[in-house]
């Protein structure tokens, strides 16, 4: 195995995005093998039900928390032009896992956007900047996880909260190094984990035209979509053993080692 130069990385991982118990097992067996979970808030999916199963079942494993936020249902695009919008929106999502965290005595710690959110959190300041200063009315404390680049990091500067720069395995990268939400997922073991490796390494991802691009990250997120996704978690932590992104901010700090 080659020398892994970037020890404490986080991996995460999104769950409770099912109303079916059977299904939620299955992605309950993958919780081990990530050091944060994004849990839905029965807006965009899941439902209260899955909400609290998932509260607990992390608390059962020591797990790190967050909120996955995104759009409800048939949501008119149009709206999410309103900052006014995008904050009830947010508000009213982490205040509904909150409830549940609270009566576990437990706090969510970061905030990952779903889907369509995602995506254009990561397309536009101006909407990222919005998700941002309203995660902060909740709590100042709150980590904001999105894709890596310089949209997150201006966006979490002005509104002053920390944020965590996510990368994807099998995501297409464009030669910005930020991602090409057009092109067909990756869905290849050996070529993610030579992926991996590569971002352990030298913190490069490589672009559509095979040449590699330099990234800042603090976390890789793995999708329970994914067919291999079982096989890719455990080969991913024989390279290395994720730890949560308050565990490495807390590490660069000198608090732990």
């Amino acid at each position: 195995m080659e020398d892994i130069k970037k020890k404490n990385i986080d991996f995460n991982l999104d769950i409770a995005q099912t109303q079916t118990l059977e299904s939620m097992d299955k992605i309950f067996e993958l919780v081990d093998l990530v050091s944060s979970v994004n849990i839905s808030c029965g807006f965009h999916a899941g439902c209260p039900l899955s909400m609290k199963k998932a509260i607990e079942y992390c608390k059962f494993k020591n797990k790190v928390i967050g909120a996955h936020i995104g759009f409800p249902a048939n949501f008119d695009m149009s709206h999410a032009e309103s900052k006014e919008m995008i904050e009830s929106l947010v508000l009213y999502q982490l205040g509904a896992i909150s409830a549940f965290a609270k009566a576990n005595s437990l706090n969510i710690e970061h905030v990952r956007p779903h889907g369509d959110m995602y995506r254009l959190a990561a397309q536009n300041l101006e909407f990222s900047e919005n998700i941002a200063s309203s995660i902060k009315k909740f709590s100042k404390w709150l980590i904001y996880f999105g894709a890596a680049g310089e949209i997150l990091e201006e966006a979490g500067k002005n509104a002053g909260i920390n944020v965590a720069h996510e990368v994807h395995l099998n995501k297409v990268y464009k030669s910005s190094s930020s991602i090409d939400f057009d092109q067909k997922n990756i869905e290849d073991t050996g070529l993610e984990l030579m992926r991996l490796r590569r971002l352990l390494n030298l913190s490069e991802i490589d672009i559509f035209d095979g040449t590699y691009s330099k990234i800042n990250y603090d976390t890789v997120h793995f999708s329970c979509e994914a067919k291999n996704i079982s096989e890719l978690l455990n080969e991913a932590g024989k390279l290395i053993t994720p730890k949560p992104v308050s565990y490495n901010k807390a590490a660069l700090s000198g608090w732990v080692e």
